[in-house]
């Protein structure tokens, strides 16, 4: 069990294979939802996940600022269908917000939350900035962290 953080050029092949494979089963196939998974946004983030019996089971991308938004970001996130239900999202947001203050000297960070997500995020301090709206189908909101 351990968490790594590495930037796409630290990245082995097999690794980024791991992460993409894991979430295209989460946000493709699990949430039935066709989209451009792979959007070129890899290439600028930091990587975050936790491995466990060689397995990835948790994720999440954390973006510069200047990539999605204004301010650094936080997405992808996921916990992988059986680890669910044993804190490793909660610990997983909070390392990735650590990373961007701390590495990042950055306080805000914006993200783009699946709407059913609206109370697990506000539980770190974010709080929604539009309303809900419509992306792959999915209802999402804009939340921000000041």
């Amino acid at each position: 069990m351990s968490w790594k953080v590495k930037s796409f050029t630290d990245l082995s092949t097999h690794e980024l294979y791991e992460l993409l494979q894991v979430r295209t089963e989460v946000f493709v196939v699990e949430q039935e939802c066709a989209y451009l998974e792979v959007d070129g946004k890899d290439l600028h983030s930091y990587h975050l996940y936790r491995e466990e019996n060689g397995e990835v089971v948790a994720y999440a991308r954390l973006l510069p600022a200047g990539v999605s938004y204004e301010q650094p970001s936080i997405g992808r996130v996921l916990v992988k269908e059986g680890y669910r239900g044993k804190g490793l999202a909660n610990e997983l947001v909070k390392r990735g917000l650590a990373f961007i203050h701390e590495e990042w000297g950055q306080q805000q960070v914006k993200i783009q939350a699946q709407e059913y997500l609206r109370e697990f995020y506000g539980s770190f301090g974010f709080r929604a900035i539009t309303e809900t709206y419509l992306d792959d189908g999915i209802p999402h909101i804009d939340m921000i962290l000041e």
